[in-house]
């Protein structure tokens, strides 16, 4: 995100010219999100891009919606080998096993959360005191790649068997579902995405 110039139309520079990156910061990113599904879905595609473009994972959404069951954990935990080799020949996915099974193993990684009583949307939501963090960054460049939340939930989403949440994709998954609202002073949707984070109750 940091390797962009500034845009005509105020918008935060990192989404580029592609319509459907546009759309996505739009229309999703910062947005609040707490439904259980929605963020554990946001959280392992966030996972996915690893190494990779964001836009590349947005790209393949939907074929992610189909192949990993519409990400109902309760599903995809009782996936075996048979599924796990049926995504890795889906092309409408990143074909990489330990990122296919990650997804599976953070499906059962969250039902034992349950079973032992945490309810996900509000684990995840207590790293930011259940309320949106606001940022005020004029630049794109003061936009920090994580921060001491997004390393205190990494480590203990770690020690709860997830996988592929390092401090740096949480961080991009708090952003994504407005933990944190980083979209720029300036930016034409920032105005009614800090109304949608005002006004979260959790």
């Amino acid at each position: 995100m940091k390797n962009v110039t500034e845009r005509s139309d105020g918008r935060c520079p990192w989404c580029g010219d592609a319509p459907d990156y546009i759309e996505y910061h739009d229309r999703v990113w910062g947005r609040p999100v707490t439904d259980r599904n929605e963020l554990f879905e946001k959280l392992c595609l966030d996972g996915q891009q690893a190494g990779l473009s964001w836009l590349t994972i947005l790209r393949k959404q939907s074929g992610y919606r189909q192949r990993f069951e519409a990400f109902q954990p309760e599903r995809l935990a009782s996936w075996g080998e048979p599924e796990i080799e049926a995504a890795l020949s889906d092309t409408g996915i990143v074909r990489n096993r330990r990122k296919v099974e990650a997804i599976v193993g953070n499906a059962r990684a969250l039902l034992a959360m349950e079973q032992e009583g945490e309810a996900f949307s509000a684990f995840l939501w207590s790293f930011v005191n259940h309320q949106p963090i606001i940022n005020e960054f004029r630049d794109v460049q003061e936009i920090p790649d994580e921060t001491a939340a997004s390393r205190a939930m990494s480590r203990a989403l770690k020690k709860r068997s997830f996988r592929f949440v390092g401090p740096t994709i949480c961080y991009a998954f708090m952003q994504a579902v407005g933990m944190v609202n980083d979209h720029l002073l300036g930016c034409p949707v920032r105005e009614e995405t800090v109304a949608q984070s005002r006004g979260v109750v959790l």
